[in-house]
């Protein structure tokens, strides 16, 4: 199949094998393998339209049809996931173009957008025990006697805390338009997204129970094994919820302005603990705690499209417009108008470089009739 995918993204497809990559395509991992071929191939922009699948099949088969030697658009296939229809796109005009001249693929400059919205960087605030603060960013060093900073990230000695009656806290908060890496004393390593804060001790004492708390925002733990510090196991707090583990890989999705919780288990296994019920995850599974009902809900879920944030991609699968678009007003630091309500619960598929420019994905969503167009007035960005 990786023969076939190949010639599809060099344009040299036939319409057999066209059909035989569409009845390939309706299985969900396959989904996820193309997806992954593609992004390894070329530095290429994944993209989606919403729902006219007959109608991107047939300009698909058209393409082909003609066989001209030019600059195009290929609309790819049908997906039926998550109950609903979606089209997945690859949009080559948006700063990567492919022509078929002898069959070759040809890369032309990057277009260069015009806008003062910057991309999100490493960036946060230490806040130490004293009170004081601290700007961590790239360029700038940082280093005290129980902590240091390169820029890109935050390592905390490792060590046990015997002298102390009370544990001593430090905080780190991530902007809006900003991520980081904290390493805490245990070897407990955390991704911290846009817009997060994260409360936790300097050190940890032997045999107490390690405990954080997500004050707010999302962050991924890849947990140090609790047999390492005398069956200590780790606990994270969040408002609705607690998350018990013993060593583990999970994610916490639980932004401030947003009534539900979501953790998602990536390795190993978790419980999870509100005022009313408790459940236990196995990897894949997702929690979802509504704190306005304190109500929690078991599903399944493609680990990859919930974490795939700390590898630099945006995966979004099922998401509407209105969901996607929270997300690049974090990472982006800018306000987002849907001025077209009835858009809002569009749902589609697409993925997306976290390094890209801001409107590369806004020309991504134009193109593919999602929205009529765009405006940007300094920090704020309005569909139409």
């Amino acid at each position: 199949m990786k023969k076939i995918i190949t010639k599809f993204i060099v344009n040299t497809i036939t319409e057999e094998e066209l059909e035989l990559l569409y009845k390939w395509l309706e299985e969900s991992k396959n989904q996820d393998e193309f997806e992954k071929y593609i992004l390894d191939y070329h530095d290429l922009n994944l993209a989606t339209l919403k729902n006219d699948v007959d109608k991107a099949y047939e300009n698909v088969k058209k393409s082909i049809d003609t066989k001209k030697n030019t600059t195009k658009v290929i609309q790819l296939f049908q997906i039926k996931k998550l109950k609903y229809v979606a089209v997945l796109i690859l949009l080559i005009a948006t700063g990567y173009f492919l022509t078929t001249t002898n069959n070759e693929s040809h890369t032309t400059p990057e277009i260069v957008f015009d806008n003062n919205i910057s991309i999100g960087i490493n960036k946060a605030t230490l806040t130490l025990e004293d009170g004081s603060t601290v700007a961590l960013e790239r360029g700038k060093e940082y280093k005290n006697d129980k902590v240091s900073s390169d820029g890109k990230k935050i390592v905390y000695q490792s060590e046990i805390d015997t002298l102390s009656e009370k544990l001593v806290y430090n905080y780190l908060t991530i902007p809006r338009g900003g991520e980081f890496y904290l390493e805490l004393a245990d070897g407990t390593k955390v991704w911290l997204n846009s817009d997060s804060k994260l409360k936790y001790p300097i050190a940890f004492k032997n045999g107490a129970p390690r405990e954080v708390e997500l004050l707010y925002g999302e962050a991924y733990f890849d947990v140090t094994p609790s047999s390492d510090y005398n069956g200590a196991k780790f606990k994270v707090l969040t408002k609705g919820q607690e998350v018990e583990v013993l060593g583990t890989e999970f994610n916490i999705k639980s932004y401030k302005e947003e009534h539900l919780i979501l953790t998602t288990l990536v390795e190993g296994n978790v419980k999870v603990v509100n005022e009313f019920d408790t459940v236990a995850l196995i990897p894949t599974q997702q929690s979802i705690v509504d704190i306005a009902t304190n109500s929690i809900e078991v599903t399944t879920v493609n680990v990859h499209d919930q974490v795939s944030w700390k590898n630099g991609i945006f995966s979004f699968k099922g998401c509407s417009l209105e969901e996607i678009m929270k997300v690049m007003e974090r990472w982006y630091d800018i306000e987002v108008e849907i001025e077209n309500t009835s858009l809002k619960e569009t749902r589609f598929i697409g993925l997306f470089r976290k390094d890209q420019n801001i409107e590369y994905i806004l020309l991504t969503i134009k193109n593919s009739n999602i929205i009529n167009d765009y405006e940007i007035k300094n920090q704020k960005v309005i569909l139409k």
